[in-house]
């Protein structure tokens, strides 16, 4: 069986990438938590029963866990790992309240939540500038080279020679941000604006829709215009434009994370593209065959989604924290103890559905339920 050859090609770049994910994105808690005065009582690296740890000269009790996937930090007051409060929380003594969690004023542990997924963005956007200035960032003039016949572009009226500048009210700078824009709007019009012979000229196109297989072998239903430009070249920038650089493809990234979310809501997009642990972990470890520069792309680019995931408004994640500190900042008082217990009830029932129905879309696409079919039949 394929998902079974070569295992440790696969296992090892994904704990590692794991690993430095989680890391990064409960040091931006812990690190934000130390400078507001809370105590950090435990730094877990992965779930479950803890395997070794020590504990620091703070306090903290630093683990590694049993179960490689996740992390968390656990601040004085907490009741467990979702950081819900303790039920002792009114009987703590005031040198107690000055290092819990909970009884910090509601900015503080509003920054503390936030940090979070902070660090993912930041972590993304340092990556991502090494990557700039050392190896290069892909950048293609995005002129057309060639009109493919009976295509979207050709319906619209592009022709070879002309140079995009702007998609959508999106200013256009490389051939790779066509592509990106393009990719995630089949059968979606777009209005794309062209110079020719020194005119601006603004073309209706509706990029036609397309399964598409990668690299590694992933198929993916994208748009496609019909256009074509040959090589690829790659631009090596100073630290500080690297840096720009990166900031401007970070909030690219995430822009077009939550087109494809918003798409799949919408019910435009089809949900077999939303993959769980077994489809990154095949992606971690082809990505780590194909060389440290695809590695670190990959790597920011879950960084940024991890970020992302965490601020979505659900209870039990970053997100639906910071609702419920909303909620409390418009009220002047917290909810109550049974609405955000069946709050974080709700958001965990969100959480382990999307869960399995990923898991699924990754048994389908690594084939492992037509496998267990032909055990069967």
């Amino acid at each position: 069986m394929e998902i079974l050859d070569g295992l440790w090609h696969y296992a090892v770049p994904f704990i590692v990438v794991l690993t430095v994910l989680v890391f990064v994105h409960e040091l931006g808690h812990y690190w934000v938590a130390r400078r507001c005065g809370v105590r950090v009582e435990v730094f877990s690296f992965g779930m479950g029963p803890e395997l070794l740890g020590r504990t620091d000269r703070h306090g903290t009790r630093w683990r590694l866990s049993l179960l490689p996937l996740g992390g968390y930090v656990k601040f004085f007051g907490d009741a467990g790992a979702a950081s819900t409060p303790r039920d002792d929380l009114p009987e703590m003594t005031p040198e107690e309240r000055a290092v819990s969690f909970h009884h910090k004023p509601l900015a503080q542990r509003a920054a503390i939540v936030f940090a979070g997924p902070a660090a993912n963005f930041l972590f993304a956007i340092i990556v991502l500038a090494i990557l700039f200035a050392t190896y290069g960032q892909p950048f293609t003039p995005a002129d057309v080279g060639t009109v493919q016949a009976g295509s979207a572009a050709e319906s619209a009226g592009f022709q070879p020679g002309d140079l995009i500048v702007d998609i959508d009210g999106r200013t256009i700078e490389r051939f790779e941000d066509v592509r990106s824009i393009v990719s995630m709007e089949p059968d979606q019009r777009l209005a794309i604006t062209v110079m020719r012979a020194g005119q601006r000229l603004t073309l209706q196109a509706v990029p036609k829709s397309s399964t598409v297989t990668d690299r590694f072998g992933n198929s993916y239903q994208v748009g496609l215009l019909g256009i074509a430009r040959s090589g690829l070249d790659y631009r090596r920038y100073d630290p500080l434009t690297a840096t720009w650089r990166a900031v401007r493809e970070t909030i690219d990234l995430s822009a077009a994370t939550l087109n494809g979310v918003g798409q799949m809501i919408r019910g435009v997009r089809g949900t077999e593209d939303l993959g769980g642990p077994l489809r990154i972990a095949q992606m971690s470890g082809q990505v780590a065959q194909s060389g440290l520069a695809s590695l670190i792309w990959f790597l920011a680019l879950l960084s940024i989604n991890l970020g992302l995931i965490n601020l979505f408004p659900v209870p039990l994640l970053d997100g639906g924290h910071l609702l419920f500190y909303g909620i409390e900042a418009v009220r002047g008082r917290p909810l109550g103890e049974r609405a955000q217990e069946y709050g974080f009830r709700i958001g965990l029932a969100l959480v382990l559905t999307l869960m399995v129905f990923a898991t699924w879309n990754d048994l389908v696409h690594l084939r492992v339920i037509e496998f267990l079919r032909g055990l069967i039949s």
